[in-house]
């Protein structure tokens, strides 16, 4: 669904951490974009309703990138860029 495209400028990454799991990413990215070039779009968050969401307009209007950023619940993931020891956590329903 996302691709990234290969810019000409070498970018440099920083360490996030998802679901308590070092990842790196390149600085660039949003805290969505990190997890959706991480791991995809499956499983991204849940809604209160049970079903599957994940990122779709990447600009925060539709507000389906909430994320958990550094402890804060409902983050637009989308709007908040990478920091070096950023903690991500996808918002998911307890079974």
């Amino acid at each position: 669904m996302f691709k990234r495209l290969d810019k000409a400028v070498p970018v440099g990454e920083v360490t996030i951490w998802l679901e308590n799991q070092p990842r790196r990413v390149p600085a660039t990215l949003s805290a969505a974009a990190a997890v959706l070039w991480l791991d995809g779009s499956a499983g991204y968050r849940d809604h209160a309703a049970g079903g599957r969401r994940a990122p779709l307009c990447m600009m925060g209007v539709c507000h389906e990138c909430l994320i958990t950023v550094d402890g804060a619940p409902n983050r637009q993931g989308c709007l908040v860029p990478v920091a070096e020891g950023m903690r991500l956590e996808r918002q998911r329903r307890s079974p």
